[in-house]
């Protein structure tokens, strides 16, 4: 059996795999509107960027915290591992305290991945984005996006197809991108980190709020899409099943880890 993974550490791949996330989106858009004047051409590089970093961040460090990157994933694997065993690897889903260590943590490494990628463009490392989002459709776009995510993850896990959520994650990111007319933010950590740069990717500090609660109301919406097309899953019975709630143990070869998510 292998041995516990520690809160921190968790927490610690959290926090990079988020800042590198968010480096991915951020450097990406700067570099692709540095190389070309057409919008759609520059979307293009960003989608394809964050689709192939995403994936690959997923594969890498699933197996030690679930690969959120997102808070809006995080609560709802909360929420539905309260009494079930869904949750972001085997056994329980997080509990209280790896809630209040992950979002932190995905918070300030997205920060931190904006101001690494305006660092690596020679930009200010501390600009406000002047990019506004404020708009009725856009705030549909991003629930529409983090709906989507959100029952993709959770369906995945239910259907036991869990280690597919690399390629299917990073693929529905990519495609969203293009069919939302927010282009897909879908997490809140992001959304936020966002906010730090006044580049392509960026987001008005004014803009956030909205954006943040249009995707927990997408997020609530995901769960409710996982319950109707999934059913409910059985309880955990007994109290073994909930024991490792605080130590999530590295999955074996044989039982991928469960509830890899994220978003651009």
């Amino acid at each position: 059996m292998s041995a516990p993974v520690p809160l921190a550490r968790r927490a610690a791949a959290e926090a990079v795999g988020t800042a590198a996330l968010v480096a991915v989106v951020v450097g990406s858009g700067i570099q692709a509107a540095e190389l070309t004047r057409d919008a759609g051409v520059q979307l293009l590089a960003n989608s394809l960027a964050t689709v192939l970093g995403l994936g690959m961040l997923i594969a890498l460090l699933g197996p030690v915290s679930g690969a959120h990157f997102n808070p809006a994933v995080t609560l709802a694997a909360w929420f539905t591992g309260r009494r079930t065993a869904d949750g972001p690897g085997p056994g329980p889903g997080p509990g209280l305290r790896e809630v209040a260590a992950y979002i932190p943590a995905q918070i300030a490494g997205a920060i931190g991945g904006a101001v690494l990628a305006d660092a690596m463009f020679a930009r200010p490392l501390v600009q406000w984005s002047t990019h506004d989002r404020s708009a009725g459709h856009l705030w549909l776009g991003e629930l529409v996006a983090t709906a989507g995510l959100v029952w993709l993850i959770f369906g995945l896990a239910r259907a036991g197809r869990a280690h597919l959520a690399p390629v299917a994650v990073a693929s529905y990111i990519g495609a969203a991108y293009w069919f939302t007319s927010s282009t897909s933010f879908a997490n809140p950590a992001v959304t936020i980190g966002r906010a730090f740069t006044d580049t392509f990717a960026g987001i008005a500090p004014t803009s956030v709020a909205p954006f943040l609660a249009a995707q927990l109301a997408g997020a609530c919406v995901g769960l409710v899409l996982v319950a109707v097309t999934f059913g409910r899953p059985a309880p955990v019975p007994g109290d073994e099943a909930v024991a490792g709630r605080d130590e999530q143990r590295l999955p074996t070869p044989a039982r991928p880890a469960e509830e890899s998510t994220v978003s651009s």
